[in-house]
């Protein structure tokens, strides 16, 4: 797995995760407990992990939807 991008808001990793599912391109967001247990307030941002073979074009999801990586 390789991180594509690391954010703490949510809603652009879930608009990034379904991207990235509509492209068939598995994603794993890591460090959601991290989160959650901070109460929400935006301090720990969550990443989201693509594999290392779809990394390139999970990256080409996300530049033409001008979605900022890390």
């Amino acid at each position: 797995m390789k991180e594509l991008l690391r954010s703490t808001d949510p809603t652009i990793l879930a608009f990034a995760s379904a991207l990235l599912q509509g492209e068939d391109i598995d994603c794993f967001q890591m460090d959601v407990n991290m989160s959650i247990l901070e109460g929400g307030i935006g301090i720990f941002p969550r990443r989201m992990m693509v594999r290392e073979d779809d990394y390139d074009r999970a990256v080409r999801v996300m530049t033409d939807n001008e979605i900022p990586l890390k």
